[in-house]
C-alpha cells in the first residue's frame, strides 16, 4: 500500500509512507487521490478527506468525531454501557442549570471542560467557590460523580485489540492520576472486567486507536474517556508494538498482505490476557 501521513512522528517506521504538511494538503490533491489511505490527519482535515476526496483514514472517523469532545464521548458511552459510566450531568452553562446541578450533585464532585486532555480542564468541586471558578471557564456544564479511587487504568486499543496498558497512581498533590499531572505508573495484570469494557466500547463505537481511561471500584469498571492521540510516558517499549499492530490492522482492513509484499512482521502468538508493560 502507498500511504500518506500527516503526522511524521507517529509513522517514522512505516514503509511506503509519504509525509505531507497538513497546511499544504490542497497543494497535493493528486497524491492524496492516488494514495491507498491517509494516516493521522488533523481534526480539521477529516471532512475534506472523507467527503471531498472520498479517502479512508486512520484512525477511524469515529475515533475522531467521538474522541474530540467529552460530551459526545459520554453520550456515546451511555448508549453502549450505561452501567459503566459514572453519573454525569450535561447542561448548558446557564445560571438556572448551574444552580440545579449544584443542588443535585453530592460534594465533592468532578467538573470538566469538554475539550481538554492530559488532566487539564478537570476540577474537583468541594465548595461554591470551586464551582464558580469552573463555571467561569467552561462553555458547557459537565459534572460527574466523584469515584472513591486513588488510581485508574490507561488501556491502549489499536486496530481491533488491546495492545497493553498500565495503572496510573494518584499524584502526590492528590486527585489527578494523569502521568502529565504527576501520576505514577505501575505495571501489572490488567483486570479482565476493564479489558472487556474497552473491547465492548471500541468495537461497538468503531474506535480503532485510543487510550481508554478506566476506573475500577471493586470489580466494577467505569469509563471516563478515551484519547485518540495518547502519550506513551507509561509504555516503555510499547511504540514498536503499537506500530506493528497498526500495520497488521491496515493490512487486514485496507490492503493485500501477501508474502511477497509483507506489511507487518510475524509477531507470534499473543497472550489471551494483556499485561501492563
Amino acid at each position: 500500500m502507498q500511504l500518506i501521513t500527516f503526522d511524521p512522528y507517529r509513522t517514522l517506521s512505516y514503509a511506503r509512507t509519504e509525509y505531507i504538511k497538513p497546511e499544504l494538503m490542497n497543494n497535493h490533491l493528486d497524491r492524496l487521490i492516488a494514495a491507498d489511505g491517509i494516516l493521522f490527519p488533523q481534526y480539521w482535515q477529516v471532512n475534506a478527506l472523507l467527503y471531498g476526496l472520498k479517502k479512508r483514514i486512520f484512525p477511524s472517523p469515529a475515533s475522531y468525531y467521538i474522541g474530540h469532545d467529552k460530551v459526545e464521548m459520554t453520550r456515546c458511552f451511555q448508549t453502549i454501557a450505561p452501567q459503566q459510566v459514572p453519573w454525569t450531568i450535561i447542561e448548558a452553562n446557564t445560571a438556572t442549570a448551574a444552580a440545579q446541578v449544584w443542588d443535585s450533585m453530592p460534594l465533592p464532585f468532578v467538573a470538566k471542560i469538554p475539550k481538554s486532555s492530559m488532566g487539564d480542564g478537570v476540577f474537583l468541586i468541594e465548595t461554591q467557590a470551586d464551582w464558580q471558578r469552573y463555571l467561569a471557564q467552561t462553555p458547557v456544564i459537565y459534572a460527574q460523580e466523584y469515584l472513591p479511587i486513588d488510581r485508574d487504568l490507561r488501556i491502549v486499543w489499536v486496530g481491533n485489540r488491546i495492545i497493553g496498558g498500565y495503572w496510573r497512581i494518584q499524584a502526590e498533590q492528590g486527585f489527578y492520576n494523569n502521568v502529565a499531572k504527576g501520576g505514577q505508573v505501575e505495571t501489572g495484570i490488567l483486570p479482565p472486567e476493564a479489558c472487556a469494557l474497552v473491547e465492548k466500547l471500541a468495537l461497538g463505537l468503531g474506535i480503532d486507536h485510543g487510550g481508554f481511561d478506566i476506573a475500577m471500584v471493586g470489580h466494577h469498571p467505569y469509563v471516563f474517556e478515551f484519547n485518540r492521540l495518547f502519550g506513551n510516558q507509561g509504555l516503555a517499549g510499547m511504540q514498536d508494538k503499537i506500530d506493528a499492530a497498526i500495520h497488521e490492522y491496515l493490512a487486514q482492513s485496507w490492503g493485500d498482505n501477501e508474502p511477497d509484499n509483507p506489511l507487518t512482521p510475524d509477531l507470534g502468538d499473543e497472550p489471551n490476557l494483556p499485561e501492563a508493560v
